[in-house]
């Protein structure tokens, strides 16, 4: 793979990633630092899924950074 074909992938994964955490942190509503109530609660549905993604994409993410560093 090209170098540049990697910083558009990175890019890619990087502004979804962002979209993500966003989407997160709306959908807690609450306080300016987290959910306002403090209780412990599963997730479940979209808030589970939107979990799930931040972790794959925050993977994705990594794995991207070392592959375009190491072809430096």
């Amino acid at each position: 793979m090209s170098n540049s074909l990697l910083n558009t992938i990175q890019i890619i994964t990087a502004v979804i990633l962002i979209a993500v955490i966003l989407m997160q942190v709306r959908g807690q509503g609450g306080g300016l630092f987290g959910a306002s109530d403090g209780s412990f609660r599963t997730r479940r549905g979209i808030e589970k899924t939107l979990f799930q993604a931040t972790i794959i994409l925050s993977f994705l993410f990594i794995i991207i950074s070392i592959i375009s560093a190491k072809l430096l």
